[in-house]
């Protein structure tokens, strides 16, 4: 609907000059150069103090990636099929003045519950209800940033998509995966359920860092940068429940499987925040110095970090947090996007180096960097699944770059000749490969992960992050990495599903604790007759301890499987 005429010039005349009034006294100052033209032009969908509204926030912490040039074009011409209007009439000098007051400090931004509780939108349920899951372990969200769109996927298949922009900070599932969870870059967490739709949205934050769910799924723990605080939301409700201020720059949040905590680091300051997500307690321990980026070990043993700008590469003791191995690292690795796999008795990480033309391959446990594998390009996601050979590596170019995981050698694969490709994932069970190619006219590709044969094309402007429900888990960790050990260790003699020369991994699952599991495995000659064998048949294995927990996840998992 148009507004009239008129209603527009009393705004500009009556309203604009209260307004400006307001927020001036509320920040007890004097105007400063491109603030009234800012207020009177912009303030309506980016709010008074830029935080944003309808229209994203308009704050140094957002346009640095932004040249004057283009934030002046952007003003000047607006963005077509957007809110975004056009402003010719502005002079040079009026626009550089607001480009100069967009880049300024804002001073402490405050977001109250007040704020929260007011921004909740709820979305009515759909006429006719999105297709559920069959098959939920390659159940798989997908975001098409060009359209501001979410993809939920299964296998194949496009079972709905919802609007959501500006995603951030990953997706998270619920332990079931009947409900999801999408962050954005400005302050927005949304909810949807699988198989209902789309359930609504909420702005818990001004800038957010990433996410978490608490272990009983009861909670959503949002980390913010502006202001700087947990904000613990009741997950059903998306109502807020309370806010924790932090004296520092959250790197990333995460929850642990085994135990009700969230842990998280600060970039700014060498301290390690500990979340109980039963009473929403928060504990404190000294680091020796600020660890910017990390991911949590498939065991919950260790937690490997950066620090000094991405200088040392630290693996800690997750109990102590005391240093077990530290190496110097030339180039920012990108820990977050690191792959995990076990070979030959061993349990190694991949990670790209921000800027460099490399990946680096470490050996976990007994610690050591293997080597450093020029992939031809500056890549930025590792990713791999025990149903691959290869790690995937996207290179900043149209080619994926395959290292093979046994001996490190290289090849690659071109999915769209002259594209440009980002981010591989796979589906739970690995057998398809998802690969982005960004661009307006872009495409999701999927590929078999283990022939490398192109099995379907989805047109996509701008797709980027996928998030499949078992491999956005870590709790599924363990499991993927025993399967590995299965192959090299047990598929001799056993199934997964079905007998072999010996039991079902299943049947044994079903039948025996895992105590016993684990001393038949390392005893066998021990425990045999006390489980109902005449004679032993089974050789005696030894694993490490790392192994052993592999494969009795793997073996607990089979619990659960389909007959094969």
């Amino acid at each position: 609907m148009t507004t009239p005429a008129h209603l527009i010039r009393f705004t500009l005349t009556c309203i604009f000059p209260l307004l400006l009034q307001s927020v001036l006294e509320a920040k007890d100052e004097a105007p400063r150069p491109g603030q009234a033209l800012y207020l009177q032009r912009c303030a309506e969908c980016h709010h008074p103090n830029r935080v944003g509204i309808s229209a994203p926030p308009l704050l140094p912490e957002f346009l640095r990636k932004k040249s004057d040039e283009d934030l002046i074009k952007v003003t000047r011409d607006g963005l077509p099929a957007t809110k975004m209007l056009a402003y010719p009439d502005l002079t040079d000098s009026q626009l550089k003045d607001l480009v100069t007051f967009m880049r300024s400090d804002p001073g402490d931004i405050q977001w109250t519950h007040e704020d929260i509780k007011k921004s909740l939108l709820l979305e009515a349920p759909p006429a006719t209800a999105p297709k559920g899951s069959n098959d939920l372990k390659n159940l798989t969200a997908v975001v098409e940033r060009g359209t501001a769109k979410v993809w939920i996927m299964e296998n194949e298949k496009v079972l709905d998509k919802f609007p959501f922009g500006n995603v951030h900070g990953g997706i998270k599932f619920t332990s079931d995966g009947e409900r999801l969870y999408v962050p954005s870059r400005d302050g927005w967490v949304g909810r949807y359920d699988v198989g209902k739709g789309y359930f609504g949205r909420v702005r818990p934050c001004v800038n957010l860092r990433n996410i978490a769910l608490s272990h009983d799924n009861k909670h959503l723990i949002v980390a913010s940068w502006l202001p700087r605080s947990l904000i613990i939301l009741d997950a059903t409700s998306l109502q807020v429940v309370k806010t924790i201020p932090i004296d520092g720059k959250i790197s990333a949040i995460y929850n642990l499987y085994s135990r009700n905590e969230i842990i998280f680091t600060l970039r700014d300051k060498a301290l390690f925040g500990t979340l109980d997500t039963t009473d929403f307690t928060l504990k404190w321990t000294d680091l020796e110095y600020p660890v910017e980026d990390f991911f949590i070990g498939p065991f919950e043993k260790v937690i490997v970090g950066t620090a000094r700008r991405g200088t040392v590469l630290t693996a800690f003791d997750l109990n102590t947090l005391k240093p077990v191995f530290s190496h110097p690292v030339k180039g920012f690795p990108h820990l977050f996007s690191s792959a995990l796999w076990y070979n030959k008795g061993e349990f190694f990480f991949a990670t790209c180096h921000i800027n460099k033309t490399y990946i680096s391959v470490w050996r976990m446990y007994d610690w050591k960097m293997v080597k450093q594998v020029d992939i031809g390009g500056k890549g930025y996601f590792v990713r791999t699944h025990p149903a691959t050979e290869h790690l995937w590596v996207d290179r900043g170019d149209d080619k994926v770059a395959l290292v093979n995981k046994k001996d490190l050698s290289l090849k690659t694969m071109r999915p769209d000749p002259g594209g440009s490709v980002i981010h591989t994932e796979f589906s739970g069970d690995g057998r398809i490969a998802y690969i982005s190619l960004f661009d307006t006219d872009g495409a999701l590709s999927l590929y078999d992960a283990a022939t490398l044969r192109k099995i379907d094309v989805l047109p996509a402007s701008f797709p980027v992050g996928k998030y499949n429900f078992i491999n956005k888990q870590r709790r599924f960790d363990p499991v993927k990495l025993g399967r590995e050990v299965f192959m090299a260790r047990c598929w001799g003699c056993h199934h997964p599903t079905s007998m072999a020369f010996g039991p079902s991994l299943k049947s044994i699952a079903k039948k025996r604790s895992r105590a016993e599991m684990m001393a038949q495995i390392l005893a066998p000659e021990h425990t045999s007759k006390q489980l109902g064998y005449k004679n032993n048949a089974m050789p005696k294995i030894p694993m490490g301890a790392e192994e052993l927990e592999a494969i009795i996840s793997f073996i607990e998992d089979t619990a659960h499987a389909k007959d094969q």
